[in-house]
């Protein structure tokens, strides 16, 4: 079972003597299964755990969340993917004032003396420190005055183009989701609980499931035909992911919405999996909510025809 040390404060021993990666890791795609796959290779020939360190909030979003590019998985859809991998460890820094004020000395004294790291796995480019002068040759000179490996971790190519976070959230962002489940390895989907929200969509016929999306800005935006698991059953929706402007014009972050086909259960605080399947249609704003209704009659018309038409897995 992967475990969690949130924070400087918690590293004990035990954690100590572990074969390391860093970095944000968002979406866990082939990339960074490649890395991990190195990570616990050497972890295992060491008899030793493996390990990934990352932030929370991430960087560029503790400067400006609004204008940090879109997570692909939140926290805990990450760590499950990394559980996926075989990571033994995470250790989650909360990215704060001390943390960024953290020197590239003091953040390799951590690797160092803290965590005793038996190898670390970072790429060739990677820079650390508030003052940036912690970089792939000064954790190499670390390694050798402490006796342990430093490994560059090249890029993978796909279609003779880089895999990497934006490469996927870009082809999310038009719809493209067969491209962003071979980049991922996995397809694409969203994770959260169902909680009560304005029940509008109760009122005009079309009862919805709600998901608090947790983030400021959303990888995807629109309506789309999807898979919903609820446990290990399997049923069919139709999906919005935006701002509800018809609805509520202060709505500044984005919630998922999805409306189950042919289902009448009380769901409320069960865990659910939307996995994303096709783009119906871009999020629009509507005169009133008769021609939101029909605008949604529409779509899950669209949905329905979209299931028959595919084999869905």
């Amino acid at each position: 079972m992967i475990k969690i040390i949130r924070g400087l404060n918690n590293i004990r021993e035990k954690h100590a003597g572990a074969v390391v990666t860093i970095g944000n890791f968002d979406g866990v795609h082939i990339g960074h299964q490649m890395i991990l796959r190195r990570v616990n290779q050497e972890a295992k020939r060491l008899k030793t755990q493996s390990m990934l360190i990352c932030f929370e909030p991430q960087p560029k979003e503790f400067f400006d969340v609004y204008k940090a590019p879109a997570r692909l998985t939140r926290f805990r859809e990450k760590v499950e993917l990394l559980a996926e991998q075989g990571i033994s460890q995470v250790l989650c820094l909360k990215f704060n004032e001390e943390v960024r004020k953290m020197s590239s000395n003091r953040f390799t004294s951590l690797l160092v003396d803290q965590l005793k790291v038996r190898a670390l796995f970072v790429g060739d480019d990677f820079k650390f420190g508030n003052d940036r002068r912690g970089d792939f040759s000064s954790l190499k000179e670390a390694g050798s005055k402490n006796n342990f490996p430093v490994h560059n971790m090249y890029t993978l190519d796909f279609q003779a183009e880089r895999v990497s976070s934006t490469r996927i959230r870009d082809s999310l962002a038009v719809g493209e989701f067969q491209l962003a489940e071979k980049l991922l390895g996995h397809p694409f989907s969203i994770s959260g609980k169902v909680i009560y929200g304005r029940q509008l969509g109760r009122t005009i016929g079309i009862p919805t499931a709600n998901i608090q999306l947790h983030r400021y800005v959303a990888p995807i935006s629109g309506v789309f035909a999807c898979n919903v698991f609820i446990g290990a059953e399997l049923f069919f929706g139709v999906a919005n992911v935006g701002v509800r402007p018809t609805v509520d014009d202060a709505n500044l972050t984005p919630i998922l919405e999805v409306h189950l086909l042919n289902f009448n259960r009380m769901i409320y605080g069960e865990s659910v999996k939307v996995v994303f399947l096709k783009k119906l249609r871009d999020e629009k704003k509507y005169e009133d909510l008769s021609a939101l209704k029909s605008a949604i009659n529409q779509d899950v018309r669209n949905a329905e025809m979209f299931f028959e038409s595919v084999e869905v897995y």
